[in-house]
């Protein structure tokens, strides 16, 4: 299958994880000590998933997730490595498959902290994706339609959506990004913003609906400052 974006930027991992250096005049690398996020001049930022969800650094190569602007919606481009496990959903290929967490899949919710309503959407190497739209941990809606194009080569994926904006609740303030692969004891949940060690309960198991965990996110500081977010009928 053809490749929709190419992005090719190995110097990042370079980068001291603990400080923020300016890389070129375009480039300059932030880190906030969990994840390390780009930001250039064309308003791109890019997250890498370095952690699991109890907050263990992640023995492979991370998920990197780049946000960009787009006319439309909020362009998601993603790359990871591909672990095929579980085998591929049984659902056809660019179409929206319910229960899609049960798989390999990335996945990046956004949240209104004041409203408790957020966005999730989800993306598989074999290119099933869910979108759901949610508020405090219930489902308004699930499967909504979405722009979707994906690439397997050489043991890594690579996938580009396009996030509609009417699929945004207003008011976007707080994100958390998270990736799975694996399966029976095997199965691995990685966070982008884990919970801290010190707040981990006994028993207690990974939950992507923690929304406390999620941190500060702006639509405008990809889109612009001058940007406003469209209304959406979907939240109305």
């Amino acid at each position: 299958m053809k490749t929709l974006f190419v992005v090719a930027f190995t110097a990042t991992w370079l980068v001291d994880p603990v400080h923020h250096f300016k890389l070129s005049r375009e480039y300059e690398v932030f880190s906030d000590h969990e994840s390390v996020f780009l930001r250039n001049e064309k308003q791109e930022v890019e997250y890498r998933i370095k952690y699991t969800w109890d907050s263990i650094p992640v023995m492979h190569l991370p998920v990197t997730i780049k946000f960009k602007p787009g006319d439309q919606g909020l362009v998601m481009e993603l790359d990871s490595l591909f672990f095929d496990d579980p085998p591929a959903p049984p659902g056809e290929p660019g179409k929206p498959f319910d229960g899609l967490w049960d798989y390999e899949v990335v996945e990046s919710f956004f949240l209104n902290s004041a409203t408790r309503n957020y966005l999730e959407v989800e993306l598989c190497p074999h290119g099933q994706h869910l979108v759901l739209r949610l508020s405090g941990g219930d489902c308004l809606e699930k499967e909504l339609p979405l722009p979707y194009k994906v690439d397997i080569n050489w043991g890594t994926w690579n996938g580009t959506a396009i996030i509609p904006w009417s699929y945004f609740p207003p008011g976007v303030d707080k994100m958390n990004s998270y990736a799975i692969h694996g399966s029976g004891i095997g199965r691995i949940y990685e966070a982008l913003y884990p919970i801290p060690p010190k707040e981990i309960e006994e028993g207690q198991g990974p939950n992507f609906h923690r929304l406390e965990y999620f941190r500060d996110f702006s639509l405008n500081s990809i889109m612009g400052n001058d940007w406003t977010q469209p209304p959406s009928d979907l939240w109305s």
